[in-house]
């Protein structure tokens, strides 16, 4: 199953290194319209959509579970209360506190869960490629903590929300000229930048790597003889690691993006401002 993320030419035989056209896939439906869709286009919304399923069945679980007086929850439903909590403890209430962290509770679950699900599919036989491996949805997800966090500030500071933070106190009037320009790049311009390209260039980085282990395990194993053939299982070790390692990839990378937008907006919510 894990061979499937080789790269072979038309005729299975012969090595190729993984290239960037791994992230350009052929059209496979409505080709020439607006809604054309690649593999990785098709992948987001499956995902999108088994996200949706998993979450209305959480729902109706937890509203079941609060009519039904000594409900004791299902494995399905305490997985579905672990994984929310975590959320909604480890990184909304951690750094937000109570208040602040339910009120921006929903766009923080919405962000984890969708780049947990989508950086996930990069393991998963079939699938074999992140759904956040092109930039384009990363960009959007990034847009949206982008907006939160200005939003949060300027509702909560008004105007002052943007002179804090390009004149912060303290300094010296003379060296304005140097620190807002700064300022304005670090707060307003790099925080989507960085967010955006770290999750994609991770999942990049990723995927090529166990492409690169798995051609080289079918090329050794399937094209070659003798002795050359146990450079295929050693490569196959190797790409069986990569693999585990992604797995926590995958959710350490959903964990930061999540945490750092939840920082922006505690920032944004400072009464430093």
């Amino acid at each position: 199953m894990l061979l499937a993320a080789a790269s072979t030419d038309e005729s299975g035989s012969g090595f190729h290194a993984p290239s960037i056209m791994e992230f350009y896939p052929e059209i496979v439906a409505f080709e020439g319209t607006p809604f054309a869709l690649n593999r990785i286009m098709l992948i987001r919304l499956i995902v999108l959509t088994l996200l949706i399923v998993l979450f209305s069945l959480w729902t109706r679980k937890f509203q079941q579970a609060n009519k039904t007086q000594n409900h004791v929850p299902g494995k399905f439903q305490l997985m579905g209360e672990i994984s929310l909590n975590f959320v909604r403890k480890s990184i909304a209430h951690d750094q937000l506190g109570e208040k602040d962290g339910d009120r921006f509770l929903p766009l923080l679950t919405t962000i984890f869960f969708v780049t947990l699900g989508m950086n996930i599919t990069g393991i998963i036989p079939g699938f074999n490629i992140a759904g956040t491996s092109v930039i384009g949805l990363p960009i959007v997800m990034a847009a949206a903590a982008y907006v939160t966090f200005i939003y949060a500030g300027v509702k909560k500071h008004g105007g002052h929300f943007f002179t804090s933070a390009l004149f912060p106190a303290g300094v010296p009037k003379a060296f304005y000229v140097l620190v807002t320009p700064i300022e304005f790049l670090s707060t307003f311009i790099l925080r989507p930048v960085t967010l955006a390209l770290r999750l994609t260039m991770n999942m990049i980085a990723g995927h090529l790597l166990l492409v690169l282990c798995f051609s080289a395990t079918q090329f050794f194993l399937f094209n070659t003889e003798g002795a050359f053939k146990l450079f295929g299982a050693g490569t196959f070790v190797f790409g069986f690691a990569f693999t585990l390692f992604e797995i926590l990839v995958a959710f350490l990378q959903a964990y930061v993006f999540t945490l750092l937008t939840t920082v922006y907006i505690q920032l944004a919510l400072s009464d430093e401002h």
